[in-house]
């Protein structure tokens, strides 16, 4: 990949994350680069194809980053583990190659974009629906309950980290997977006194 062609999905991806979509223009994404209108036309014909290629950078760091976090796990509850000790990371910083956490960047630009036959809402789904195989491929059962509800907590998890703060994220998520889908075998290791 050309470097100005990186520079400018680099610096595209971090101000739509930062600030939004729609409120970043792609005068500001050149200002910033410091590459010139013509090269930015040369590799992007609109904003939604600038918008696209950040989607799946950010997509395939992300991937990556999951697929590393959740490999060795053996058993179901350690991957939940691993899973929310890893988001609860990222949350406080800690996950250099996610960078500082700001939400979803998934969850953030579907927001913005209310045609559900969009390529950019497409791309977001394509994205949960991958993030969902790999979990799925690093856990030992086949229960698709399990997967469901594994899901919907670490959604739950970031929305709620973006919007009311970083706490106990990894206990409260590990108790909730304890307590709901092995109710007989809790973990009294990661069961909340709160």
């Amino acid at each position: 990949m050309s470097q100005k062609r990186q520079l400018l999905v680099d610096t595209a991806l971090t101000l739509f994350y930062r600030n939004g979509i729609n409120s970043i223009g792609i005068n500001e994404i050149l200002n910033v680069s410091g590459v010139a209108k013509r090269t930015l036309y040369a590799y992007f014909q609109s904003k939604e194809a600038l918008v696209l290629a950040a989607l799946q950078q950010r997509h395939d760091t992300f991937a990556a980053w999951l697929e590393t976090v959740l490999t060795g796990a053996k058993s179901d509850e350690e991957v939940v583990l691993k899973l929310f000790s890893a988001l609860e990371s990222w949350f406080n910083g800690g996950e250099s190659q996610l960078g500082d956490f700001r939400g979803c960047f998934f969850i953030n630009t579907s927001a913005e974009f209310s045609d559900v036959n969009s390529d950019i809402l497409r791309f977001c789904h394509h994205h949960k629906e991958a993030t969902r195989e790999i979990i799925a491929r690093h856990l030992k059962s086949a229960d698709g309950l399990l997967l469901d509800a594994i899901c919907l907590m670490k959604e739950g998890a970031i929305v709620s980290a973006h919007l009311a703060g970083k706490n106990n994220l990894l206990r409260k998520g590990a108790s909730t997977y304890c307590t709901l889908l092995q109710p007989k075998v809790p973990s009294k290791r990661w069961v909340s006194n709160t």
